[in-house]
């Protein structure tokens, strides 16, 4: 088996500032939980921005350049910006950061979708924001648009123009084959990171069989010329991330889409979650790729 890459998403913009007293949402915190992120073994960090006044998910590019030096500074791991961003943006917005400060990689929505995370709002809480409770009871109406227009859109500005390389960002069957549609295209080229997304109310369900379906699908459709990775939100994180490392693939973790290292216990930082799994997959006898080993792996343009 190949080095195995950890990705860790530090933020994210699915989980409130009520859910957790730990996820990181002024820059102090999201840099300071990236550093150390890095330096647990993450190879990959997976960004999003929020604005440090109320937690709220932002694209502003000040409130990205706020974090971006200090983390480039500090450590050496790959920088991935969503072009996700929120599911309640538009794309130019989703766009106005990664098209100004030009990453090494981005992550790519391949399809349009329900993006329901309504029934979080069902848990008693203190709401700490009045905008909390209100952006996850709308969700029951959310599409989260991701044209082949968009897609395209997002491959020329950021890969044509920028260099960047991509996670594609798979929720579903169909999104692989739109990146094969893409591939046909000359759009993209190999090799291709692939990251499988389970537990979104409106994408896959976290289940071992679709997992192997997704593979097998992915080998049909691209051969040798991919990577897979595995994220899955909430308490199939762990679970559904040692069955990829034991397949051959990779893993993402971080407190963008599990807020608990364990049942009833939640995470104090993205470096804990980071450490649970990377003991995990070198208990299987997987050597944890470093940031210049994932380099060359993705065949990324570098720093």
């Amino acid at each position: 088996m190949s080095k195995i890459i950890i990705t860790c998403a530090i933020t994210g913009s699915i989980h409130t500032p009520s859910m957790s007293p730990h996820l990181p949402v002024t820059a102090d915190e999201i840099a300071s939980q990236a550093i150390g992120a890095a330096e647990a073994g993450a190879g990959i960090l997976h960004l999003h921005a929020r604005d440090p006044a109320n937690g709220r998910p932002s694209a502003d590019p000040a409130h990205w350049g706020a974090f971006l030096p200090t983390i480039l500074g500090e450590t050496d791991a790959v920088v991935n910006m969503t072009t996700g961003g929120s599911a309640i943006m538009t794309l130019e917005q989703r766009l106005a950061a990664p098209k100004q400060f030009a990453p090494e990689m981005c992550s790519l929505n391949m399809g349009s979708m329900n993006f329901a995370l309504y029934p979080m709002a069902e848990k008693p809480r203190q709401w700490k924001f009045d905008w909390e409770k209100p952006f996850l009871d709308g969700t029951d109406d959310l599409v989260f648009k991701n044209t082949p227009r968009d897609i395209a859109h997002v491959l020329h500005e950021m890969g044509d123009e920028r260099g960047a390389r991509f996670e594609f960002e798979c929720y579903d069957i169909g999104h692989l084959t739109m990146l094969k549609h893409f591939v046909d295209r000359g759009a993209v080229k190999a090799p291709y990171f692939i990251q499988f997304v389970f537990g979104v109310l409106g994408g896959m369900a976290p289940e071992p069989d679709t997992l192997t379906h997704l593979k097998r699908t992915a080998d049909r459709l691209f051969g040798s010329d991919y990577h897979f990775s595995v994220l899955a939100a909430g308490r199939a994180q762990i679970p559904m991330a040692t069955m990829a490392a034991a397949m051959g693939g990779h893993v993402r973790v971080g407190l963008e889409d599990n807020l608990y290292l364990a049942k009833g216990r939640l995470a104090q930082s993205n470096a804990e979650q980071v450490m649970l799994i990377r003991g995990i997959v070198e208990g299987l006898g997987r050597e944890v790729a470093t940031p210049s080993e994932v380099r060359a792996m993705l065949e990324l343009k570098g720093r």
